[in-house]
């Protein structure tokens, strides 16, 4: 065990960034204002968005289901993934030197906590829904209680993961380990978190396949016995739709970054990691836009809720027209089929 001796806690933040090899920069560079600027930009839109997430499923009835309850918990972690980026981005540039190390450790945490939750609370959606489908219901029986602990444990996986660096895995008594992206985190601490998101990845796209194949068969099934109704299709395109979506959008988002982390996790040398990081970091969080857009957005009752809230007006004349508005929200809400067996419906839009 290493000693405290040979531990480095009354360092400054660019004894470490020397130690690795990362500039640090001591004035404003053009690259360095580029990437605040477009940092800023996303944050406010995540911080947005996701409020108005949140205030859809508070003040709508309809969305007190246990999918909506993930949905909402998907929001708030967005929304702390858009706080904690807002944070590093005022924490950047020029003022990294100026942290101290536990302040650095804050602002990985922020990070490192929020992403995890956000990640953590997409497979939880994914099981879910996988739960209802093969239930054949539309909104899953899961009880609140269930779903109460089911957010908790994300939310604990989030905050361990979060606050290990600050405590143990990080490289203040073991400078070869320390990572070129983060200089006072251990390699493995990065190798760990993208690996742990590639797994996520992996049974995301396991779930969402069996959700398909699943979906697919039963409406085969209905077209042996009945005619063959254009919705039926028209169902099942909106699933793949749905599916590529979301992986998709995960993909895109969230790859560059693991890839770069990995590399640097396992002490690539000849790879320039440190060229992209910034840029990738950016994207990730632009995951906490598009999932808004991706998970909220195509649910037509959602839609109906935002413009609610957006518009003062129109709440009032929906208010009046209430009655009117409840018959006609039946048929539209979601995107269902139905099947002959028992009647209930396979699928909705909030998949």
């Amino acid at each position: 065990m290493v000693t405290m001796g040979h531990c480095y806690y009354n360092e400054t933040i660019g004894f470490f960034y020397n130690n690795s090899g990362k500039e640090l920069s001591s004035h404003w560079r053009p690259k360095d204002v580029v990437v605040v600027a477009l940092g800023l930009t996303v944050s406010v839109l995540v911080l947005l968005t996701n409020l108005l997430v949140i205030a859809a499923i508070a003040s709508n009835r309809r969305f007190h289901q246990p999918i909506y309850y993930l949905l909402g918990n998907l929001a708030a972690a967005d929304l702390f993934a858009g706080v904690a980026y807002l944070f590093l981005m005022f924490h950047t540039g020029p003022r990294t030197a100026r942290l101290s190390l536990e302040g650095w450790f804050l602002r990985q945490g922020l990070l490192d906590t929020s992403l995890t939750a956000s990640v953590a609370t997409l497979l939880a959606i994914a099981v879910e829904r996988h739960r209802s489908v093969m239930a054949v219901q539309l909104h899953s029986r899961l009880p609140v209680a269930g779903v109460v602990m089911l957010i908790v444990g994300v939310w604990v996986a989030a905050l361990g993961l979060g606050l290990l660096p600050a405590h143990s895995w990080h490289c203040l008594c073991a400078l070869d380990r320390c990572s070129r992206m983060a200089p006072l985190l251990s390699r493995s601490y990065l190798a760990v978190w993208a690996l742990s998101s590639l797994l996520v990845f992996l049974l995301m796209v396991a779930v969402y396949t069996r959700i398909f194949f699943y979906v697919r068969r039963r409406v085969q099934r209905m077209a042996e016995h009945v005619s063959c109704h254009p919705r039926y299709r028209e169902t099942t395109l909106s699933l793949v739709k749905t599916v590529v979506i979301i992986l998709g959008a995960f993909v895109v988002c969230w790859t560059p970054g693991q890839v770069v982390l990995l590399l640097d996790g396992l002490g690539c040398k000849s790879c320039n990691v440190l060229a992209v990081e910034k840029y990738f970091l950016l994207l990730a969080e632009a995951n906490s836009l598009v999932n808004a857009a991706v998970y909220s957005c195509r649910d037509a009752e959602m839609r109906r809720t935002f413009r609610r809230l957006l518009c003062c007006a129109c709440l009032r004349r929906s208010t009046r027209e209430s009655a009117h508005y409840t018959s006609s929200a039946q048929g539209g809400a979601s995107t269902r089929i139905m099947l002959p067996e028992n009647g209930h419906p396979l699928m909705d839009s909030t998949l």
